[in-house]
C-alpha cells in the first residue's frame, strides 16, 4: 500500500458555496484551473484516475486558495464545516480510496478554528488540520496562533503546512479577485516562490521556539521541505538544526529523485512521507498530476527497502494513528 498524504480536493458542495459567498471575487481564472484539473471536484474522474494505481490510497486536503483570503470570518466558519463534513462523508463512502482527511479551518478566526479543529477530529474523525505558510499575511510565529499549535499537540495529530505567497512575494493577501488572477498567472510562485515560503515558515516556527514549547508537535510540509535540505549548512548558523529536522515532509517534487535524496540526507527516512500533489502538476490540459513520477522517484532512491516502505506507508500510519 502507498498512502498519499498530500493530494488535493475541492469538495463539490464546498466549492459551490465558496463561489456564492466570495463577494467581488472573479472565479473565472480559478474555474478554468479547476476544469484543467477536473479530478479536484469531479469525483467520477478522480476515482477513475485512482483505479490506475490500485495500491494508492489518499488522505484528502482542501486545495488552495486559502479560505480565509476570500471570505469573512463568519462565512469561513460555515464553509469549513461544509468542506469537513463532505470529506468525512467521502472517507466513509470510499474507504478503499480515502483512508483519512485533513480539516479545513476558518483561520481568520482562531478561536473558531480551534473549535472546528476539535469538532473535525473528535466527531468527524479527521486526522489533522491544514494551515498555510502565512495566514492573511501574518507569519506562523505570530503569538495568536500558539493556542492552535497547543491544541494540535494535545490531539497528537499533525498540522499540514501548504505554501501560500506572502506580502514579501508581492502578492495580495485578501479582498479581491487579484488573489486568484496573480496566483494562477504567475508561474514562478509555484515553481520557486512556494519553496521559499515553506522554508521561511519552517525557520520562523523553529526560531520562535515552537518545538521547545511543544516537543511532540508534528508538522508536515509540502514539496519535501522546500529549500531547507539544500540550504541546511547556511540555516544551521542561525537555527537549531535539530528543530528543523523535526518537520515531516512529503515527496511531491514531481519525480525528482535527486531532490528526494537531498531531503532524505537531511530529514532521514522516518520524516519523509509519500505525497503527490495530485491532481496538480500536470503539463497538459486534462492531466492528472504526477502520481506515477512520484512513485518512480521513490523507487529509484538509493536507500534501504525498509526506508522506502516507511516513506510509502509506515510513517503515515504511525503519524496519523491509522490502524488498518
Amino acid at each position: 500500500m502507498k498512502i498519499d498524504v498530500f493530494p488535493h480536493i475541492l469538495p463539490k458542495k464546498y466549492f459551490e458555496e465558496l463561489r456564492k459567498k466570495a463577494e467581488g471575487v472573479d472565479f473565472s481564472e480559478l474555474s478554468g484551473w479547476v476544469i484543467k484539473n477536473r479530478a479536484l471536484s469531479d469525483m467520477d474522474t478522480r476515482l477513475r484516475l485512482m483505479d490506475r494505481y490500485p495500491d494508492v490510497v489518499q488522505v484528502l486536503t482542501v486545495a488552495t486558495p486559502p479560505l480565509e483570503t476570500l471570505v469573512s470570518p463568519s462565512d469561513a466558519v460555515e464553509l469549513a464545516k461544509i468542506a469537513n463534513d463532505e470529506m468525512a462523508e467521502l472517507v466513509v463512502k470510499y474507504p478503499d480510496k480515502f483512508v483519512a482527511a485533513v480539516a479545513c479551518l476558518p483561520l481568520n478566526d482562531i478561536d473558531a478554528a480551534i473549535k472546528e479543529a476539535d469538532r473535525a477530529i473528535t466527531e468527524l474523525k479527521l486526522r489533522g488540520i491544514q494551515i498555510f505558510t502565512n495566514i492573511n499575511g501574518e507569519p506562523l510565529d505570530t503569538p495568536k496562533f500558539r493556542p492552535l499549535y497547543e491544541k494540535m499537540a494535545q490531539h497528537n495529530l499533525p498540522i499540514w503546512i501548504h505554501p501560500w505567497e506572502s506580502p514579501i512575494m508581492g502578492s495580495p493577501t485578501k479582498g479581491s479577485s487579484k488573489i486568484i488572477q496573480e496566483w494562477v498567472r504567475r508561474p514562478f510562485l509555484e515553481a520557486i516562490g512556494w519553496e521559499f515560503e515553506t522554508s521561511l515558515a519552517m525557520m520562523r516556527l523553529a526560531l520562535a521556539g515552537v518545538f521547545k514549547d511543544y516537543p511532540d508537535i508534528k508538522f508536515i510540509t509540502h514539496h519535501c521541505g522546500g529549500m531547507v535540505p539544500a540550504c541546511a549548512h547556511r540555516i544551521m548558523i542561525r537555527v537549531n538544526i535539530e528543530h528543523m529536522r523535526k518537520f515531516y515532509n512529503d515527496t511531491a517534487v514531481y519525480g525528482n529523485t535527486a531532490g528526494l535524496m537531498c531531503g532524505y540526507a537531511f530529514f532521514g527516512g522516518d520524516h519523509l512521507l509519500f505525497g503527490t500533489d495530485m491532481p496538480l502538476g500536470s503539463t497538459s490540459s486534462g492531466g492528472y498530476g504526477r502520481t506515477l513520477e512520484t512513485i518512480r522517484s521513490i523507487e529509484e532512491m538509493d536507500i534501504p527497502a525498509l526506508d522506502k516502505n516507511k516513506i510509502f506507508e509506515d510513517n503515515a500510519k504511525q503519524l496519523l494513528n491509522l490502524t488498518f
